[in-house]
């Protein structure tokens, strides 16, 4: 049983070794025949039991993503699932709707989706191999300008020579025009257009590693990226630049939350957990219950905050509190995304499909949260 994020990596690093191998011609006439980016999902016979890794709210709609370009719809608050007809096989990591209708889904071979009537129906905005090409462009016009300008132009022709086998990770739209995505080896993307056209941003990121780019999220004016080896980026200014934020931590961060006002947190390996109360000028580790590495992150009414974790546990923190308390649930298998429904239900999404958790069980094991 491998979590979401080793899933993840595990793809990328076969689709990069299958990438630099040579093929003869009826090899790549058949890969392009079977290229899972263009062949549209299999319809599953039972969907809300489909490995998911992410969750989101269509209005009061739930839409969860995941392998082989599933995507299921519930309207019931997750009682009962049916599968949206996608026209990709390609697995999907992430997913969000910023309105009730316009929504979008980033996965595997640089796929970015886009629905206009919750979830419904799918088209496909960019894929890997176009993504490529915009980044080669990218660093192509700043070439020339210094060593990180041709470190990024060196990045870019490997990306259009691997071809379309990288996965984008993340994704946050602070409404139905603007929009970043963010990926492995330092793949990253904004529109202001609602998709209709994409920038890279990778020429703009310190990330000279090229490290894994886990999660972004955004409130107001203010912008996080958290990644692989401690990364997290922020900045300021709605993304026009980006700069290091030091927690001290030197292990991958999977999840970013922005609960409100200045407050940002972090959340990853081995249950490690920062909190910044200062827009990421400052951190503070957390207090957890257990080692086991947390990879979502859902910010509950009032501004307390939900995380998910590869144990199976849902554990809460109330503002300003220097512990996470875990939850009274039932037994869970290992979670990948977590969100609240309007109706205080909980939802979760997992490799054996999505599970509803009744109001009930914010309930936490111990009064601290609320310290």
């Amino acid at each position: 049983m491998y979590p979401k994020y080793v899933l993840m990596l595990l793809a990328t690093a076969c689709a990069c070794v299958a990438g630099s191998a040579p093929v003869s011609a009826a090899t790549a006439a058949a890969a392009t025949v079977s290229d899972p980016a263009s062949r549209p999902a299999m319809m599953v016979r039972e969907p809300a039991k489909a490995y998911l890794a992410g969750l989101a709210l269509a209005g009061r709609r739930l839409v969860a993503v995941g392998e082989r370009g599933v995507i299921v719809l519930s309207d019931d608050s997750g009682k009962s699932w049916r599968q949206a007809r996608v026209p990709t096989s390609a697995s999907l990591t992430a997913v969000q709707f910023p309105s009730p209708r316009q929504g979008w889904a980033v996965g595997h071979y640089g796929v970015i989706l886009h629905s206009e009537d919750g979830g419904e129906t799918w088209t496909r905005q960019l894929d890997g191999a176009q993504a490529a090409q915009l980044a080669l462009r990218d660093a192509q016009a700043a070439s020339g300008q210094g060593a990180a300008a041709q470190r990024y132009l060196a990045d870019a022709q490997r990306l259009v020579q691997d071809g379309p086998d990288k996965p984008f990770l993340g994704l946050h739209f602070s409404d139905e025009q603007n929009g970043i995505v963010v990926g492995a080896y330092n793949l990253a993307f904004r529109t202001r257009d609602g998709g209709r056209s994409w920038i890279p941003l990778m020429g703009q990121l310190d990330n000279p590693r090229g490290n894994h780019l886990y999660a972004v999220q955004a409130a107001g004016t203010a912008v996080y990226i958290a990644g692989e080896q401690g990364l997290v980026l922020r900045s300021t200014d709605g993304g026009a630049h980006f700069e290091r934020a030091d927690t001290g931590y030197k292990g991958s961060f999977f999840t970013v939350a922005v609960p409100g006002g200045d407050e940002v947190v972090v959340a990853g390996l081995r249950g490690n957990v920062y909190r910044s109360g200062d827009r990421g000028a400052s951190w503070r580790k957390l207090d957890v219950p257990a080692p086991a590495s947390i990879t979502a992150a859902s910010v509950r009414p009032g501004s307390s905050l939900l995380l998910a974790n590869q144990a199976g546990q849902l554990l809460a923190s109330s503002p300003g509190a220097q512990a996470l308390v875990p939850l009274k649930t039932s037994a869970l298998p290992a979670l990948n995304d977590v969100l609240v429904h309007p109706d205080g239900s909980i939802v979760v999404a997992t490799m054996f499909g999505a599970r509803r958790l009744p109001a009930t069980a914010g309930a936490t094991n111990d009064s601290s949260v609320a310290k």
